[in-house]
């Protein structure tokens, strides 16, 4: 080894050693019981094992197991079986060494965690649907057994986030894609606010770094002036809560960038205009003899004492902690200046589960039986989604979402009992959520004592009545009355049940039918059949013929039609409309391969050949995108933020490439501007003006609704690229009489 070598690992196992004593110094400032020597060994053999890896950004490999023990004890603060476990994560996957290994040093705890995490490894997507389906109940199913393997999966996915730098663009889309789909989600479910939020910002960043970069300037730009506002509102509340002798700080809530353009795009509103951009939190120590319910009240008073509050956007969290364990008291004030400021009342336990999950709700829990939170029912309701899985990949993957992001109503039953259930449930939602069999023989519902049918949507503070028949039994229309995962899965399971009854009628009519024509029910016969109706599975054909979808009685005269000896030579060129469905598309000369690792040039003479735009989102030139690779090696172009994409970056990442816009000159996209603003003579005129006679754009359609004073515009133009575009609203909003121009896909 030459001097330069020996130079090098000396200073990375300084760093690695460093790196190691700030664990240790994290952990043994938690509460924890301290087990250092267990963490010393883990990491001693962690390190022994990855010795000479490395990752791509070129550091020693055992950096990122340090770095992932570091945010599960810091950031959410578990103790030293997950400190170990994180250390150790990586070894059964990356070296010879086995879980059996790890049992016999570390034992049996501590190996369960690391066979859960080494099961879900690579991304909790895999290259195929079947694949990828496993790997995923896999994880939900390692949720429900040890939660710890999923906040460690979560900590391991936020390092690869912050390090996501050193990995090629596609790559990235794919890691984004998981990251958005599935792992902020579970973040937000589990209470890690914070990590949520540092996920979602990490994606944007990656997925539209110019547009990140400029909101973050803008941030930066006015943060002295942000700060000497939030001085002066925040004096005269320390000066009255010291009066009533609170002990308690202050903690201010930048709003990520992410959140700031999410607010941006939703409303259709400038940066000027997202007036939350901070948002106050009084953080306090409860004094004795009164709960923590009441002191939280206290303080509302005091602070609307001084501010006068918004009368709609108070948010009692207190009373009805969230389902992820949230609690706190929001209030929303009018500050000198017509600005309004969200504060945020909690204490300091709190806090603690805001900033810390789901370990720190379970450090608070007293064990006794009503003690059981939101959180708690919510595995409940995992662990039955288990019980009847989705056949289907992306099916399982959405049922199962719908559990995470839901934001929680409450309702009553007529004995006064307050529920918790998803926003957006309605009647047979909360007759399943109840009991499966009032959700099965539900007829209808009783809402504020007037009678409601099933899809009928429930609103917060509503009482409900169900109402059920014996003889009612689920129907089919049932599956689009429901929104919540619990009463999907639960129907699909009943509905199964029946399928499998009208799948083994089907097979029956097939075979029936094969046998009056001399043909064998044999699988190459059946193959045959599928093939010619268009069928990849058999069940799906077979309940098909059971629901008498199929017309058995013509197999002889369509699937086994006698053959004419010049096909070979001819094509039918007359067909009916109904064989045109049946039709074979002719085959595609086959595309040479598209190169994964290299970004792809949009070139405009290329357009429809190597590429295609995706109809769904329609990009144009200077749209932040991304390709995806289909089965004939053709490119097809989505905007970054398109859902289909969304997707396609969390289900299909390896056919991912990165895109990019060469010069487009001759190409013209018909876009749609909508315009909105006030009714006033020669507004349409302006608007005009700045389209045609200053930008010389081309319009095809224009479509304007008024109402009450107020204008709704839809113009549709000819454009070059994002940038045109942009111009326009530009100097179309510059028009005082214009709200918002907005550019909309349809």
């Amino acid at each position: 080894m030459n001097p330069k070598q020996q130079d090098t690992e000396l200073t990375e196992d300084i760093l690695v050693q460093q790196e190691f004593e700030a664990l240790l110094n994290d952990y043994l400032a938690s509460p924890h019981r301290k087990k250092v020597e267990l963490i010393k060994k883990a990491f001693n053999f962690a390190k022994a094992a990855h010795k000479g890896f490395r990752r791509r950004s070129g550091e020693p490999y055992i950096m990122h197991p340090l770095a992932v023990a570091r945010i599960v004890s810091s950031e959410i603060g578990m103790g030293s079986t997950s400190i170990c476990s994180a250390l150790l994560h990586d070894v059964v996957e990356d070296t010879d060494y086995t879980v059996e290994d790890i049992e016999n040093l570390f034992g049996p705890k501590i190996a369960q965690i690391v066979d859960g995490l080494t099961k879900i490894s690579g991304g909790v997507f895999a290259e195929h649907a079947s694949a990828q389906a496993e790997n995923f109940r896999k994880l939900v199913l390692t949720m429900s057994e040890d939660i710890r393997v999923i906040l460690i999966k979560i900590a391991d996915r936020l390092h690869n986030m912050r390090t996501l730098g050193s990995m090629p663009p596609a790559k990235q889309y794919k890691i984004t894609g998981e990251t958005q789909y599935i792992y902020a989600p579970l973040a937000h479910r589990l209470g890690l606010f914070r990590i949520k939020n540092e996920l979602e910002n990490l994606s944007f960043k990656y997925d539209h770094p110019d547009t990140y970069a400029r909101i973050e300037k803008k941030l930066a730009a006015n943060e002295q002036a942000r700060n000497q506002f939030y001085d002066d509102f925040t004096e005269p509340i320390s000066m009255k809560l010291a009066e009533q002798d609170w002990n308690f700080r202050y903690k201010a809530r930048v709003k990520t960038v992410y959140s700031i353009w999410k607010k941006m795009t939703s409303r259709n509103i400038s940066f000027e205009d997202v007036y939350d951009i901070m948002a106050l939190r009084i953080i306090f120590t409860p004094k004795e003899g009164l709960t923590e319910k009441e002191q939280c009240w206290m303080i509302y008073s005091a602070l609307t004492a001084i501010y006068k509050p918004h009368p709609d956007r108070i948010r009692d969290w207190v009373s009805n902690p969230k389902a992820n364990g949230y609690e706190a008291l929001h209030v929303t004030v009018m500050a000198p200046g017509g600005k309004w400021v969200e504060i945020q009342i909690r204490t300091e336990r709190m806090n603690d589960i805001a900033e810390k999950g789901l370990a720190a709700h379970w450090k608070y829990k007293t064990g006794e039986e009503q003690d059981e939170s939101e959180l708690d029912k919510w595995m409940k309701t995992i662990k039955e989604l288990l019980e009847n899985p989705e056949p289907n990949a992306i099916d399982f993957i959405d049922t199962f979402k719908l559990n995470l992001f839901a934001s929680e109503i409450f309702v009553f039953t007529p004995k006064g009992e307050i529920k918790t259930i998803p926003q957006g449930s309605t009647a047979l939602d909360f007759a399943f959520a109840l009991h499966s069999d009032l959700g099965e023989h539900c007829i209808g519902a009783k809402v504020n004592h007037k009678l409601v049918p099933l899809s009928h949507t429930l609103l917060s503070g509503d009482q409900v009545e169900i109402i059920t028949s014996k003889k009612q039994v689920p129907q089919p229309e049932w599956i689009d009355y429901v929104t919540t995962a619990r009463a999907k899965a639960k129907l699909r399971s009943i509905f199964k049940r029946e399928e499998k009854t009208t799948i083994l009628e089907g097979q029956n009519k097939v075979e029936a039918a094969l046998t009056a024509i001399n043909q064998k029910a044999d699988n190459e016969t059946i193959l045959k059949i599928m093939k010619y109706y268009n069928f990849t599975n058999r069940n799906s054909f077979y309940l098909q013929a059971g629901y008498d979808k199929i017309n058995l009685d013509e197999l002889a005269q369509t699937v086994f039609k006698p053959k004419n000896k010049f096909t070979r030579y001819l094509k039918i060129p007359f067909v009916t409309p109904s064989d045109k469905t049946k039709e074979k598309e002719p085959e595609l000369v086959p595309a040479s391969r598209v190169d994964r690792k290299k970004t792809f040039l949009l070139r405009e003479e290329n357009a429809g050949l190597t590429y295609r735009l995706a109809p769904c989102c329609k990009p144009i030139p200077g749209d932040d995108v991304l390709g995806y690779v289909d089965n004939n090696e053709v490119v097809i172009v989505h905007r970054r933020e398109c859902e289909a994409a969304s997707k396609l970056k969390s289900n299909y990442g390896d056919d991912l490439v990165s895109a990019k816009w060469a010069a487009h000159k001759t190409q013209t996209y018909n876009e749609v501007l909508e315009i909105r603003g006030i009714d006033k003579k020669g507004v349409l005129i302006q608007i005009l003006h700045i389209i045609t006679d200053q930008y010389g754009v081309n319009i095809s359609k224009i479509n304007i609704e008024t109402q009450a004073g107020i204008f709704i515009g839809q113009f549709y133009i000819y454009v070059h690229d994002k940038q045109e575009i942009d111009t326009l609203a530009k100097n179309i909003n510059k028009i005082r009489e214009v709200n918002s121009t907005q550019r909309i896909t349809t």
